[in-house]
């Protein structure tokens, strides 16, 4: 898989932004007149990924700023018919990578408590579970993690 930098509100951002929304709102009960998720503009420390299978864009990711020392993964998504392949540790690896690169110390992420095969991806690359931080706090359904970048 190749993997590279690209705008997060282009077209192959948005649309694999749709895939990852429209699998996860049925799993929390999402009606079709909840808004859709949107990708902000990046920020001067923030990232997004996208990895290629060939010309296909088949997974994403990014890493936006919480503080000077601290990154939030977020939108760390592979289409259903390219799992199983280790396409979404890749681009974990890669987002650990440039927050070392940002200066960030430690990487927080926040997942739904009924996405059992990112849970187990999280722990797996050596994640620790935490509370629930920023927006995520009063949210029943997160679960949210941390790593120190050292």
């Amino acid at each position: 898989m190749r993997i590279a930098n690209i705008d997060p509100q282009s077209d192959i951002a948005l649309s694999l932004l749709r895939e990852a929304a429209a699998e996860i709102r049925p799993m929390y009960g999402a009606d079709a007149s909840s808004p859709w998720p949107r990708n902000p503009p990046l920020g001067s420390r923030d990232v997004y990924l996208v990895g290629f299978e060939g010309s296909d864009a088949v997974a994403c990711g990014a890493i936006r700023e919480i503080d000077r020392e601290t990154c939030e993964v977020q939108r760390l998504y592979v289409l259903r018919s390219f799992r199983r392949r280790g396409f979404a540790r890749q681009v974990l690896s890669h987002l650990h990578a440039e927050a070392k690169r940002l200066g960030y110390r430690r990487i927080r992420l926040e997942t739904g408590c009924r996405q059992a095969p990112a849970i187990r991806l999280y722990e797996a690359c050596g994640y620790s579970r935490i509370e629930p931080f920023g927006e995520y706090v009063s949210d029943p359904t997160s679960v949210c993690y941390e790593m120190g970048l050292g």
